[in-house]
């Protein structure tokens, strides 16, 4: 450890002294009443001291003031450097804060706010819009078709090609047999010929029961009882007077639901005219609304830009600052040194 480090710590006895003169300072930035009693003396460097004091301000209870004086080298007169209110270690002080984006609370959102959303949120992907997809009636679009007709076309006619191949090496076969054997063995080819191009692809087994139990299942028809029109109608106007166009929220949102990314379709004939939305920071998390509904949690309503990063401070240390000795001739003649009984001023020592 350095000479220079061992002294840091020590307080200067001048500067550990001159209490009355950091109470006075203390005293002049406050209140009358508020500087209290001193509490310690803390040494932050070789020749300067901070001396704390205590807080007797309602407001302020468990604070401190710190004066901080210092001496120059080699001289015994103790100058203020600067006096300020401090936090001590049983000071209340505010919580951390917190950006408002993690403040915020799903049902906080009131009619016209509204809730920006990141150009990277991750709730939210790229969808699909069909505007960089060709029309059907394109050229390229019906050459790629064309195309892909003939290839099948092409490759039903080797099979037929294969087939009647075949069928001709089955009659040489047949040929060379005796009459009486080869008469049955050409019938009985053109049996199984006839047999292959009449008869259709049929499955090669019989759906089960359990199949068609699930086919229906997953379809909403393994129930005893479904909704009826009437009873989905009464359920479409309960929605729709809840959480619908007509509503104090859907009159100040930006947009309707039917353009918001958090909305999740509906199935059946009622995604014609309802979702569910999906954004947590909105009344309607999780609810039934209408297509016409909408509430300050848009996905496109505002797009929150990234703040901007500040540029590190820049402390020219090196270059001296320049001050005039004497005033210039535009401030006027120097002032006279000497007191009011025409003396001189004996200054400072």
């Amino acid at each position: 450890m350095s000479a220079a480090t061992t002294r840091s710590r020590t307080p200067d006895r001048l500067c550990a002294e001159a209490v009355d003169l950091a109470r006075s300072a203390a005293q002049e930035v406050a209140a009358p009443g508020i500087v209290g009693e001193h509490v310690s003396v803390v040494a932050d460097g070789d020749r300067v001291v901070t001396h704390l004091f205590e807080c007797e301000d309602f407001g302020y209870r468990g604070w401190r003031w710190a004066v901080t004086v210092a001496r120059a080298s080699r001289a015994k007169a103790v100058t203020l450097d600067e006096t300020v209110l401090q936090p001590g270690p049983d000071a209340l002080l505010a919580p951390q804060w917190v950006p408002w984006s993690e403040r915020l609370r799903p049902g906080d959102m009131g009619p016209g706010d509204l809730l920006p959303t990141e150009a990277d949120d991750l709730r939210l992907e790229p969808g699909y819009t069909g505007e960089d997809e060709e029309p059907p009636n394109a050229v390229d679009a019906v050459a790629v078709r064309e195309a892909e007709e003939d290839e099948a076309a092409g490759l039903g006619g080797q099979a037929l090609q294969e087939a009647r191949e075949a069928a001709g090496a089955a009659r040489t076969d047949a040929a060379s047999l005796p009459a009486g054997l080869a008469s049955g063995a050409v019938a009985d080819l053109v049996e199984a010929e006839d047999a292959e191009l009449n008869t259709p692809d049929l499955p090669s087994a019989v759906p089960a029961r359990a199949r068609i139990a699930s086919v229906a299942e997953e379809l909403g028809m393994g129930r005893p009882r479904v909704l009826s029109r009437y009873g989905l109608h009464v359920a479409a106007d309960r929605w729709d007077e809840e959480f619908g166009p007509k509503t104090p929220m859907a009159q100040a949102a930006p947009a309707p639901c039917v353009s918001c990314g958090f909305l999740v379709p509906l199935g059946g004939s009622l995604r014609q005219a309802f979702g569910i939305c999906a954004n947590e920071f909105s009344p309607a998390d999780g609810r039934v609304v209408s297509l016409a509904y909408g509430c300050g949690g848009h996905s496109e309503a505002a797009v929150m830009p990234k703040p901007p990063v500040p540029a590190a401070p820049v402390l020219d240390t090196v270059a001296p600052d320049s001050f005039p000795l004497r005033p210039s001739q535009e401030e006027g003649p120097e002032p006279s040194s000497d007191g009011p009984d025409g003396s001189e001023d004996p200054g400072h020592t």
